[in-house]
């Protein structure tokens, strides 16, 4: 009992109270190798490191002294300073939601591969080197096989290649500029644990393309060389005065997404169903009809309240057609936006979605971004 105590004394410290790998609060479990205090989600992946790490429930397991001291001795703060002593700095570090394979790799890299104590730094090499090239599995445009293609990143040229043969002097299937890249981890959606939505713009609408690849390290690697290549160029374009000012431009997830019928402008037209993504970082609300759909129907721009923009519950003047009761108006300076929601829990959802959006500040990118997609309109 007297062990049990201190371990929860020492969880209780400022350095300890989160996860050292995912920072979620309250971790229950520790390494009793490493020395460090993880979450439950985290100690699954220690669990198949036995060689690194050893892992012991601090409340419901037995404590030796010996390992008690161990405790005592190290600590996340300590062992992270070994541990992460050379991550680069866009290098994704993932939080407690973030998908499996970017969190159970984050792991393998720290302990198993030991990519940041300096010991094996040539292992960095695939995503710090400006050049990433190799094979992945994408989807086809207008249909649902994937196929193997060659991608080939270039920090030199600020460019994604993609070609469609592995026979390169055919020429390229797209040369995508790392201005508009993006890249999210969207497992559920591609259905394969390390899938990967890749985006960027075409003729001023979103392509999406969905690839993976069957190694979980190499399809990590892949997304920290697309941040790595992102990094070096939105250093050369802003000139920030801290690089940690670009890490929230390097890779945007989507803050909200799913299914909403969506009417048209005169709001008597019938109710579609629209696969839509929230981007937080972008304030835009794309459309799909699917959520697998390679190009956008259509983008809003979502401002701040005190440009225009705001969102209510609303009931329609028409529901025609559609099968969903549960409304949601979103105004701009143009016009009006109805969306229809299946349940009022997705309705509540969608609401703090859009509220969290408007109550940010908008960025002078942002206001550029505005007045192309109004000039596109136009």
């Amino acid at each position: 009992m007297l062990n049990k105590n201190i371990l929860l004394e020492m969880v209780r410290q400022p350095n300890n109270s989160f996860c050292a790998d995912c920072e979620a609060p309250d971790p229950d479990w520790a390494s009793y190798k490493l020395g460090i205090f993880v979450c439950m989600n985290c100690s699954g992946t220690h669990r198949d490191l036995p060689d690194v790490s050893r892992i012991k429930s601090i409340r419901l397991d037995n404590w030796e002294d010996d390992l008690v001291e161990f405790m005592r001795s190290h600590g996340n703060s300590a062992v992270k300073a070994h541990y992460e002593k050379f991550v680069p700095a866009f290098y994704y570090r993932p939080k407690q939601h973030d998908c499996v394979v970017l969190r159970e790799q984050w792991v393998r890299a720290k302990y198993e591969r030991r990519e940041f104590t300096g010991e094996h730094m040539h292992l960095q090499k695939v995503y710090t080197s400006g050049h990433h090239e190799g094979m992945l599995w994408k989807k086809g445009k207008d249909n649902k096989q994937f196929m193997r293609r060659k991608f080939i990143l270039s920090e030199r040229e600020f460019t994604l290649v993609y070609y469609n043969k592995e026979d390169l002097s055919r020429g390229p299937k797209a040369v995508i500029p790392l201005r508009d890249l993006n890249a999210a981890f969207q497992p559920e959606k591609i259905g394969h644990h390390h899938g990967l939505q890749i985006s960027y713009l075409k003729e001023d609408r979103t392509r999406n393309l969905f690839v993976y690849h069957d190694s979980a390290q190499e399809i990590v690697n892949w997304f920290n060389a697309i941040r790595g290549a992102r990094f070096a160029y939105l250093k050369m374009v802003l000139s920030p005065t801290n690089d940690s000012q670009l890490l929230p431009l390097l890779t945007r997830s989507s803050l909200k997404e799913g299914y909403m019928e969506k009417t048209g402008p005169k709001q008597r037209e019938p109710f579609k169903r629209r696969w839509f993504m929230l981007l937080s970082v972008d304030r835009r609300l794309l459309y799909f009809k699917t959520p697998m759909d390679a190009l956008e129907l259509g983008a809003v721009f979502i401002g701040t309240e005190a440009h225009g923009y705001a969102v209510r519950e609303c009931v329609p003047r028409s529901t025609l057609r559609n099968k969903w009761k549960c409304g949601i108006a979103v105004d701009t300076p143009d016009r009006q936006f109805v969306f229809m929601c299946e349940r009022e829990q997705d309705q509540r959802e969608w609401i703090e979605a859009f509220k969290q959006v408007i109550a940010q500040p908008m960025l002078p990118q942002h206001y550029a971004m505005e007045a192309d997609m109004n000039r596109r309109k136009s």
